[in-house]
């Protein structure tokens, strides 16, 4: 065969389509495993939680909460240690050094030790997200596959960011708020490659866990009881909601980093750590109304308008304290679920303060843009913020208090502290590697 620039140029685009091809068949399978994940993580986290609830009622619970809090603490602390310690916390800090092309071991061992050490911890009562699990478990199971069907290296990238953004995806039950979080948050990209895998494996991600009614939170389930309202009167409250999500938000994001630096100071082992976190846990669940050993019902009172002042201001900064004191202490699991239940607390107090000036708004509706608030005061991603409460929820009068009140949680918390909570805990785990890459060295 006679070599010209013409053949040269047809076989090279001959190639690249074959390549693309192959992530696009890799993304499919990266959105079926995290959707399963998810239904896994989901199955055993209520399972485990439902039987600790139970007890609780039947048996004594000043024995029954602790109890499972330090038995179950121990147990995940001790197979994250001896196992996969990069399985620690969220994992989306790892994810993003993996995609900055720092060298971090994910692979099966770590999903593993991820999906069985979260079930362990969140079933036993720590307060912490789902999402974190199933996130780094996506983009894990996608650098293993990535070594089964080796593609282009530089779509790597792109499938670790696809496995995580699927993860998120198959949590919540929102395929497009799982493509968002890949371009707000950890490519920062909206290449076709970026898009076309991050769109194909959230999809199937999201389809796949719905299928398995693994999400989180389904709100459609709360339609009943569910009402929402806006009018351009209650303006204000929303501007007022967002700037306290972000004064409150950055709080939550400083707490954080100061307990996992205090937490490393102590002289004791992870899996110490993490038991004593769930001590401590079951001792204040204990002292709360009954209500807030069941985090999912919680919530759901929250947003269905069932709660008063007094159990919003109390869920809130119980959240606030159980979740700092749990992530801190370097247990596997995320941030977004709790970030969700504080902004739905601090939504519905807000709600409550405009109804007894205005008289005509809904509570449901301040927790709801509470939700999307509080979420991007911590995380810092407005847009996705704002859809993955709307995918939640498929209600359209959430459109514009979304919008302003997470608009307004985003300026307010960057001027206070610039970057996410991912981006400082990705600075905290790995300042030398990041030095290093940036010096280009």
């Amino acid at each position: 065969m006679k070599l010209t620039p013409q053949s040269i140029g047809k076989t090279a685009m001959s190639l690249l389509k074959e390549k693309e091809h192959l992530a696009i068949f890799q993304a499919c399978i990266i959105g079926l495993a995290a959707g399963l994940a998810a239904g896994v993580v989901k199955w055993g986290i209520d399972w485990l939680g439902t039987i600790r609830v139970n007890d609780s009622y039947d048996l004594p619970a000043y024995f029954i909460l602790p109890g499972f809090g330090l038995i179950g603490g121990l147990i995940a602390g001790f197979i994250v240690e001896h196992f996969a310690p990069e399985a620690s916390g969220s994992g989306i800090p790892q994810v993003k050094a993996l995609v900055k092309g720092i060298n971090v071991p994910l692979g099966f061992r770590v999903a593993a030790t991820k999906l069985v050490s979260g079930i362990v911890a969140i079933g036993s009562g720590l307060a912490l997200g789902r999402e974190g699990p199933t996130v780094q478990v996506g983009a894990s199971l996608a650098v293993e596959l990535n070594k089964v069907l080796p593609g282009a290296p530089e779509h790597k990238k792109h499938l670790i960011a696809a496995g995580a953004g699927a993860g998120l995806a198959a949590a919540f039950g929102a395929p497009l708020a799982g493509v968002l979080f890949i371009i707000e948050e950890l490519l920062k990209d909206i290449s076709s490659v970026t898009l076309g895998t991050a769109t194909i494996a959230c999809f199937i991600g999201a389809i796949v866990s719905r299928s398995a009614n693994a999400q989180t939170l389904n709100l459609n389930l709360l339609e009943e009881t569910l009402r929402t309202s806006f009018t351009g009167w209650e303006i204000p409250y929303y501007v007022l909601l967002g700037i306290l999500a972000g004064i409150l938000g950055s709080l939550f994001n400083t707490a954080v980093l100061q307990c996992l630096a205090f937490n490393n100071r102590l002289p004791l082992r992870l899996t110490y750590r993490v038991g004593l976190a769930g001590l401590m846990t079951g001792l204040i669940i204990y002292y709360l109304p009954p209500f807030f050993r069941d985090n999912a019902g919680l919530k759901e009172m929250l947003i269905s308008g069932q709660a008063d002042w007094q159990i919003a201001a109390v869920a809130f900064a119980a959240q606030f304290i159980l979740t700092i004191l749990a992530y801190g202490s370097g247990a596997p699991g995320g941030l977004f679920a709790p970030s969700l239940v504080l902004g739905a607390a601090l939504g519905y107090l807000v709600g409550l303060v405009e109804q007894s000036t205005l008289g005509y708004g809904a509570a449901t509706t301040y927790a709801l843009a509470g939700m999307g608030a509080f979420f991007s005061a911590v995380v810092r991603v407005p847009i996705t913020a704002i859809v993955i409460v709307f995918e939640m929820s498929n209600d359209l009068n959430l459109v514009s208090p979304l919008m302003i009140s997470c608009i307004v949680a985003f300026i307010v918390g960057e001027r206070i502290s610039k970057g996410s909570i991912y981006d400082k805990l990705l600075d905290l785990s790995f300042k030398k590697q990041l030095a290093k890459e940036n010096s280009g060295g």
